[in-house]
């Protein structure tokens, strides 16, 4: 984002933990030449950096320690809004849980 968030859904992004994600790139510069680079030496079929000097992945937990990103809480998935949230679970995860809070599961069921 190049500006901070909206008012509007600043709250939504801090009460989900995600705010300092929002505010990540803001003046920094981006060296395009870097990231041409990187994007010609990347391996779609194995998901890999193939370097002069070796071969180079990175992982979801590389992700999560650059980014500061919250791996041990509750999904983030749309929005949705229902009365029945056993059937949107059936749904969309193929069980119905017996611990569903307000549309929420735990991130050790999945």
């Amino acid at each position: 984002m190049s500006s901070p968030p909206s008012p509007l859904i600043e709250n939504y992004f801090r009460e989900a933990g995600f705010l300092h994600v929002a505010n990540l790139g803001r003046g920094c510069k981006l060296d395009l030449k870097l990231i041409s680079a990187f994007v010609e030496r990347w391996i779609p079929e194995t998901h890999t950096f193939h370097l002069p000097c070796r071969e180079c992945n990175i992982s979801l937990e590389d992700v999560q320690l650059q980014l500061g990103l919250p791996v041990d809480g509750s999904v983030l998935t749309e929005s949705a809004q229902s009365t029945d949230w056993g059937a949107i679970c059936y749904d969309l995860l193929g069980a119905i849980l017996d611990n569903i809070y307000g549309g929420w599961i735990e991130m050790g069921w999945l």
